[in-house]
């Protein structure tokens, strides 16, 4: 019963930076006239689907917080993951759907001060994402000591890339993946944990 719910928490969270990197493999290298209609529709599929990413971090830390340095942490965490969700939503629906439809229409000299707009708010997401991803992981260590050192040391990574790859192959299709990785191995540390400590 344990392995079946921690297969189903690793597909929800691993999901989102799923689908980003099948995403990052027909999103277009370069917002041209020809491109546009797909580079906007793409992030306008996508606009759910950023937030979610953040999945990997909020359910491990499910429940109230504690009134101690885990909870702060924990709220810390969560903030940080408000953070990237607003920011990079916004980073989205500048430099994704507005700079394509400006660029669709044949709107002149709006698309680069779309994406230098998109750049501040994709990088002030993924600043508090980082917040997020060590304070997560410092809640983790707390409660299941080394085993999570490996998806921490991957998940920390995937949001050095993430700060200039977005989702564009191929170092953005890796950063999800990476992302991916990094919650499957946390999922799995922390129900390792769980069933030893049932077991004994």
């Amino acid at each position: 019963m344990r392995s079946l719910r921690a297969l189903r928490t690793t597909v929800l969270v691993t999901a989102a930076p799923l689908l980003l990197a099948v995403a990052g493999l027909v999103h277009p290298r370069h917002l041209t006239a020809a491109t546009a209609g797909d580079w906007a529709g793409l992030h306008i599929a996508l606009l759910p689907v950023f937030p979610l990413l953040v999945l990997g971090l909020v359910v491990p830390l499910w429940g109230r917080p504690r009134r101690d340095a885990e909870g702060a942490l924990t709220v810390l965490a969560w903030a940080g993951c408000l953070g990237y969700a607003a920011y990079y939503s916004g980073l989205d629906a500048v430099a994704g759907i507005s700079a394509g439809t400006v660029v669709h229409h044949g709107v002149h000299g709006a698309a680069g001060r779309l994406f230098a707009v998109g750049d501040e708010l994709g990088r002030a997401g993924v600043y508090a994402l980082a917040v997020a991803c060590v304070a997560t992981c410092a809640v983790l260590f707390r409660r299941h000591g080394v085993r999570v050192l490996p998806g921490a040391v991957v998940l920390l990574a995937a949001c050095w890339s993430f700060v200039d790859s977005h989702i564009f192959w191929p170092r953005g299709v890796l950063t999800m993946l990476g992302f991916a990785l990094a919650f499957a191995l946390l999922t799995v540390a922390t129900f390792r944990r769980e069933r030893r400590e049932e077991d004994s």
